[in-house]
C-alpha cells in the first residue's frame, strides 16, 4: 500500500509489535497506526486504504477490522502526541525477507502505561521483566507526554 501510494506510511503497534520484542502470545488481530484524513470535528473521514483493499477482494470486515489473507487488520488513526511520536520513530525491522515498520518497544510500552488496561499493564511488565526496553528512553518517553503518574502507579503495581 505504501510502495502503490495509497498510503503514506505506517507502523506495526499493539500485540503483533510486541511479538518483535517479547515472547509471543495470543492475539486476535494486526494493529497498524496510519495517518487518516480527519475533519475539524476530529472524526476520521476517510479509512486509510479501504478502496485499496477491496478492489483487490479484501473486502470482508470483522469488527473494526478488515481481514486480509485471513488476520483481521484494524487501521488505527494516530490520535494523540505519543501516537504520533511512535509512528515517526518505528524501526524497519526484517519480517519473512520484507522490511516492516515495527513501534519501538519503549513506545508500545509507554502506549500500554497510557492505555492502562489490565492486559496492556500486564504486556508492559513483561517488557520491563524480559530486559526489552531501554529503561532510560522509555522515562524520556513516560516524561516527554506527562505520564509520569500513571508511570508511578504501574510501578507501585508491580514491585
Amino acid at each position: 500500500m505504501v510502495r502503490d501510494g495509497e498510503i503514506e506510511n505506517y507502523a506495526v503497534a499493539g500485540a503483533i509489535a510486541a511479538v518483535f520484542y517479547v515472547e509471543p502470545f495470543a492475539t486476535q488481530d494486526v494493529d497498524i497506526f496510519v495517518s487518516m484524513e480527519v475533519d475539524p470535528s476530529g472524526l476520521v473521514t476517510k479509512i486509510a486504504g479501504w478502496e485499496y483493499l477491496k478492489a483487490r477482494g479484501y473486502n470482508e470486515i470483522r469488527g473494526e477490522a478488515v481481514v486480509v489473507e485471513d488476520w483481521p487488520v484494524q487501521f488505527i488513526p494516530i490520535s494523540n502526541a505519543l501516537e504520533e511520536e511512535a509512528y515517526l520513530n518505528a524501526a524497519a525491522v526484517e519480517f519473512e525477507g520484507e522490511q516492516v515498520r515495527v513501534v519501538l518497544a519503549e513506545h508500545l510500552v509507554a502506549i500500554m502505561i497510557n492505555v492502562g488496561r489490565l492486559k496492556d499493564l500486564a504486556r508492559a511488565q513483561m517488557f520491563l521483566a524480559q530486559d526489552a526496553v531501554d529503561r532510560e528512553l522509555l522515562l524520556e518517553i513516560i516524561d516527554r507526554h506527562g505520564l509520569q503518574s500513571k508511570w508511578a502507579e504501574f510501578e507501585s503495581k508491580i514491585t
